[in-house]
């Protein structure tokens, strides 16, 4: 799998990854799949594409707003996958997670969304509201399509919960930085780095960490102890003032900018 490949790859030449984050189609999937190839240009190692939902409950205020940006350009599950697959279609070959909620999900139909995934060439799921409890089903259906699962770890989660976690994924650990919501932070928590080292005792699984990380300082301090730094609402929030009809090259090169600032760290 293309996922596990790319984290081998990382660690074998001493390198973290930088995966960021957007809401698919806001302000519009022309410019998501833009911002995508942006990305891409400048070294992102893999996409984090959100799934616009309309009850977002792990998402702060600026992924809130995103979701209903993008919804009210009716963007659907569907429209998620189709853009993916046009992005393979113009060889784009990075690594590719959706980021869903599962009622879209279940509203497609569970073995119709991972064939559709499989054929567009997504290599990941992370499903924020499906609890592992209630996962081996359809963890099995995304294997049987060779699409990896990804579930997310919090500060909060006990010890049985991680080994738990740890065994059904099969991608790796998104680790999140806070308790809470998603959304831009000051500072980081003064005990994260003994989170991540405490989490590393129980697994062999990659970690990434996200939620909060929104300055290439915090993106350098999570470095040292993730294999992954994620950032997501801080380039989310690049797009809220931007008035794409008029500025779209602008918001590209901006997001571009900011992107490159977190990578280079």
């Amino acid at each position: 799998m293309k996922i596990k490949h790319c984290f081998t790859a990382a660690k074998q030449s001493g390198k973290k990854l930088f995966i960021p984050y957007i809401t698919c189609g806001d302000p519009d999937l022309s410019t998501t799949e833009e911002l995508i190839k942006s990305l891409v240009s400048i070294g992102a190692d893999m996409i984090e594409l959100g799934v616009p939902f309309s009850d977002p409950l792990a998402d702060g205020v600026t992924n809130q707003m995103s979701a209903e940006r993008a919804l009210k350009k009716r963007v659907s599950l569907s429209d998620c996958i189709a853009l993916v697959k046009k992005l393979r279609h113009d060889s784009c070959e990075i690594p590719i997670i959706l980021f869903s909620y599962f009622n879209p999900i279940l509203n497609l139909g569970i073995e119709h969304f991972a064939s559709q995934a499989e054929d567009a060439g997504i290599d990941g799921v992370l499903v924020v509201d499906l609890p592992i409890e209630e996962a081996e089903e359809f963890n099995a259906v995304l294997a049987a399509k060779n699409l990896s699962s990804i579930f997310l770890i919090s500060p909060t989660t006990c010890l049985d919960r991680i080994n738990k976690s740890a065994h059904m994924t099969t991608g790796f650990l998104y680790y999140v930085s806070r308790t809470g919501t998603t959304g831009t932070q000051a500072c980081l928590s003064a005990t994260l780095n003994d989170e991540l080292k405490a989490l590393r005792s129980s697994t062999d699984l990659p970690i990434a960490v996200g939620f909060g990380i929104s300055t290439p300082t915090q993106a350098a301090s999570v470095s040292q102890f993730a294999d992954a730094v994620i950032v997501g609402s801080a380039l989310v929030k690049i797009l809220e003032n931007t008035n794409v009809s008029e500025a779209k090259q602008q918001f590209i090169q901006t997001a571009k900018e900011f992107a490159v600032a977190i990578k280079n760290v």
